[in-house]
This record gives structure tokens, C-alpha cells and sequence, in this order.
């Protein structure tokens, strides 16, 4: 289709979540029937540093011109056919840098936004709507400081993108989580054994805070607040002797922590964001509890079943919350561009759809409040009221 109005790019950032499919097919049909040109960017940021501007936008390796026909079906699918990556061009080390610039850019970290803003000029984009976590968006941010018109969508599973209660992927994540634990229900009972389940969460603990409130746990470990170990031993023993099938369960969060350490991660190595990759601290919570479990079992150990969810939370279908807030999402950001807006980020706030200031991504933290959701002696939800609360209970305003 001829550009009328514009061109408009999407690309996704970070880690694939289900729901961001359904936002890309909601842009580009609203978009074509308003009369724009979508162009889809490959592998997120790192697409927009590989554009190779010797070639005509029809031959590039990372966009693709969107259509009604590509995006149709692939509207109810997970993940993202744009595919995506971790690339931060204000970041680049010198071995990332692509082929054709290194002559330009030696340095051990480079910064590539010159690249990225002639990029954009070369493709011909008018507006770009990023979807992505913090990370992803932070980077928005600067795009829009330079000058660039950004209209972002929030998405991660850990729901941790300040300024928006809702973000793209977390209903999804709650359910399967949900889901999950309940069918590790089966061999824990089986065995009566205590259930370990890691989830992520990297330093929010929405996702193992809100499956507790389903009853999916008898406990929770959040980043938020380092927990005590042995205070977890005696409560799973309690939860044990109290259950008719003699088992008990704690879902910890990826980022939480022991309270005399630190968080576990798997390597040293960082990405380009500064953040090395979690991982493990369920291994370390089973191992501890398999030891102390004597402790509060009248001199037995007890068996335990320790498990990680990793990817199957964020693989496959939507769920409906993250089939139907893309379309609105999707359809937002639309709206603002076409009145001119730039800078501004969709949101759900107080249970109704709105846009807020870009810069509120990086302008602060969005964590749970443990005061107001979670109770420290019990390491579990406090969820005692419910009224005025929005659908997940907790906003971004806590």
C-alpha cells in the first residue's frame, strides 16, 4: 500500500511475553485503514543498528513492510514474529557492532544512536511505537529526548513497568503460573514432600505475589523482601501438618534473597543493560529446607520437589486479558499519533485506559509495597481489602 500519511515502525525489546502479536496485528490494521505504512523492525533494537543504508527498505535483512494478510493469524499466536533481543545502541560493545560500522565505532562500548536516528530517516519511519519492558522503553526515552516521535507500549511478565498497572504479558504469566503449581500439586501430595516452585520476577514479586493469592502456594519469596530461612522451614512444616495430604508449597520469585546473601544468579556475564541473568535460588531454597526440615518435623526430614517454570510461563497462547488489552493498547497509540503526540506511554491507570509521560518509565521504580501487600511474618499476600483496589490489587501508585 502507497504511504498517504506516514510511516509508522514497530519493533519489540526484551523478552518474548504472549499479547505482543495481538498489539503488533492491532497496529497495523488500524494504521492501514487510516492510511499509514507499517514497517515491522526485526529483533528489536538491535534491527534498528543493522539497518544497512546502501539498501533500499524492500532488501533490508531486519524490517518488513506489515500487512492485513501477514498479521491476521499471527494475531492469536505468543511470542513475537518480529522476534526480539536485548540490544541497547547507546551500549554496544565492539564485538556487537555490526559488520559495515565497525570502522566507525572501535570503541570497547559504543554508542550507536546516530546510527539508529539516520536509520529511521533511511527507512522512512514517521513514528515509532516500541513495545517493551523497562529496559526496552528506557531507551525510548532517549529516542524521544532526541527528537525522535515515540508513542511505547508496556510489556513484561513481571508487570514492573512504572507509570501503567497493566502490562502486556502478565495475565498470562499468572495464569500459567497458576495453572502449573496446581498440577505439581499431584506428585507433592503423592509424596507428601514440600514444593518448590521458581517463577520469575527479577527485583518485582508481582508474579509469585498474585498466584499466592489464588491459592496456588501455601508461600511466597519476593525480591522485595529478603526472606529467613528457617522462618520458611517452620511455616511449610505447619502448612504440612495441617494439610490431610500431608504436603506444602512456596513459590519464590527468580530475584529473591536469603537474608543474610545476595540474589543468585547463573554467570557472571551482564547484558546490555547492566543486569546478569537470575537463576537458582529455588535449587538453594530446596537444598536449605531438605536440612532444616528435621528441625520442625519431630526429627524427620522431609522429601522435597523442587521446580523452575522458566519459559512455560511465557510461551504459547494469550490468555484473554492479553488478547483483548493489545487491541486497546494497540489502538491508543494510534490515536496519539495521529493527534500528534509523542512521548507518551499507554497505560492502564485506576482501572481505565490512559497515557502517561514516557519519562515516567525511568523516573522511578515500580515494586511491591510490602506494607500494603505482603506480610513479612507470614510470607504470604495480606490481602484483607479488597474494595477500591484495581483488578490485580496492586498499581503503580502503591
Amino acid at each position: 500500500m502507497a504511504s498517504v500519511k506516514g510511516t509508522i515502525g514497530i519493533l519489540t525489546g526484551g523478552g518474548d511475553v504472549p499479547g505482543l502479536n495481538p498489539a503488533i496485528r492491532a497496529i497495523t490494521l488500524r494504521a492501514q485503514r487510516e492510511g499509514y505504512r507499517v514497517l515491522g523492525i526485526r529483533k528489536g533494537w538491535e534491527g534498528m543498528i543493522r539497518i544497512d543504508r546502501d539498501r533500499p527498505v524492500e532488501e533490508q535483512d531486519y524490517c518488513q513492510v506489515l500487512t492485513g494478510q501477514i498479521v491476521n493469524k499471527v494475531g492469536r499466536t505468543g511470542g513475537t514474529f518480529l522476534h526480539t533481543s536485548r540490544t541497547n545502541p547507546s551500549k554496544v560493545k565492539q564485538n556487537d557492532v555490526p559488520v559495515h560500522l565497525q570502522k566507525t565505532y572501535a570503541q570497547e562500548i559504543n554508542d550507536l544512536t546516530p546510527e539508529v536516528i539516520q536509520n529511521l530517516d533511511h527507512l522512512g519511519i514517521d513514528h515509532l511505537i516500541p513495545i517493551g519492558g523497562d529496559d526496552t522503553l528506557s531507551y525510548a526515552v532517549r529516542l524521544h529526548r532526541e527528537g525522535c516521535p515515540v508513542v511505547a507500549i508496556p510489556k513484561t511478565m513481571d508487570n514492573d513497568v512504572a507509570g501503567t498497572d497493566y502490562c502486556l504479558g502478565f495475565s498470562t504469566c499468572v495464569t500459567r503460573t497458576i495453572e502449573l503449581s496446581n498440577q505439581l500439586r499431584t506428585s507433592a501430595g503423592s509424596h507428601e514432600r514440600f514444593l518448590v516452585i521458581e517463577a520469575f520476577g527479577r527485583y518485582a514479586g508481582f508474579t509469585a505475589l498474585l498466584p499466592a493469592v489464588a491459592g496456588a502456594c501455601n508461600r511466597c519469596l519476593i525480591p522485595e523482601h529478603p526472606f529467613d530461612i528457617e522462618l520458611l522451614a517452620e511455616l511449610l512444616a505447619e502448612d504440612r501438618r495441617r494439610n490431610p495430604s500431608q504436603y506444602s508449597s512456596v513459590i519464590v520469585s527468580e530475584g529473591a534473597l536469603f537474608a543474610e546473601g545476595d540474589r543468585v544468579f547463573e554467570g557472571e556475564e551482564t547484558d546490555a543493560y547492566g543486569h546478569q541473568k537470575l537463576g537458582g535460588i529455588g535449587e538453594q531454597v530446596a537444598a536449605r529446607l531438605k536440612h532444616l526440615s528435621s528441625k520442625y518435623n519431630h526429627g524427620e526430614k522431609v522429601g522435597i520437589i523442587s521446580q523452575r517454570l522458566g519459559y512455560l510461563v511465557r510461551s504459547g497462547q494469550p490468555d484473554a486479558i492479553d488478547s483483548i488489552v493489545p487491541v486497546a493498547y494497540g489502538n491508543m497509540a494510534l490515536n496519539l499519533l495521529m493527534a500528534g503526540k509523542s512521548g507518551r506511554l499507554v497505560a492502564v491507570r485506576d482501572g481505565k485506559y490512559k497515557d502517561v509521560d514516557l519519562k515516567e518509565v525511568t523516573a522511578s521504580r515500580k515494586r511491591v509495597n510490602i506494607e500494603k501487600h505482603y506480610h513479612t511474618e507470614r510470607l504470604r499476600p495480606d490481602y484483607r481489602n479488597f474494595e477500591n483496589k484495581p483488578l490485580f490489587i496492586m498499581s503503580c501508585d502503591d
